[in-house]
């Protein structure tokens, strides 16, 4: 058992879907944006998907059409969606989407932390789960002010929210015990060769995240 829900996000093989999915993983995050170095083919995905147990599969999208959306969460039999920052989640709902909506949002600096708030407090999204990317960035957590960290703490008691930020083994209890975020998003990465590639700094952290009895 983890002492957080884990998202792996943007999974593109079997080794690290059966990896995560062993950790006790929340989600397995597939992403259909064919523009994305991580886009995988819905056959590819459906074939992976028969080899794991226990996970919820998440569907990645970006700006894609609300129509080519539900079509795939009905197709592929999604359990729920990943949308980017400026999808219509509205107009997702209004169509009838039932499945819980996750809304990536990257922030380019610590200062966008304010922006962010304003916006979830007026409801200006109605997304479902909130994934705060620092990662894309290179957002590291030891960079992040205490005044900023004071101001994640406050939106993960407002919000369900995911964090991906670059933070080591070592300090994420510190993390967990004073943001209590819904939980973290991790990723994978490319095979050395098909079936094969080291998960030595994924280790660390699983084993971090691990609770021990």
């Amino acid at each position: 058992m983890l002492k957080t829900k884990v998202k792996a996000s943007s999974v593109t093989n079997l080794t690290d879907a059966r990896y995560f999915a062993a950790w006790g993983t929340e989600w397995l995050g597939f992403n259909f944006d064919s523009g994305s170095d991580y886009y995988i083919q819905p056959q590819v995905m459906k074939a992976i998907q028969e080899w794991v147990d226990g996970v919820q599969i998440v569907g990645e999208f970006n700006l894609q059409p609300p129509e080519e959306i539900l079509a795939a969460v009905e197709l592929l039999g999604l359990d729920a969606i990943q949308v980017g920052m400026f999808s219509d989640i509205g107009a997702l709902r209004s169509k009838g989407l039932k499945a819980p909506i996750i809304q990536e949002l990257i922030l380019e600096s610590s200062e966008g932390i304010d922006p962010l708030a304003e916006q979830l407090a007026q409801g200006h999204t109605a997304a479902d789960i909130f994934l705060l990317n620092f990662d894309k960035n290179g957002i590291q957590w030891s960079a992040l002010k205490a005044e900023d960290r004071a101001k994640l703490q406050a939106l993960s008691r407002e919000h369900l929210i995911l964090l991906s930020i670059g933070l080591t083994a070592g300090e994420l209890d510190e993390m967990l015990n004073l943001i209590h975020p819904y939980g973290i998003s991790v990723q994978g990465g490319e095979e050395e060769k098909v079936g094969f590639k080291s998960f030595d700094e994924l280790d660390v952290l699983f084993e971090a995240l691990e609770i021990t009895e």
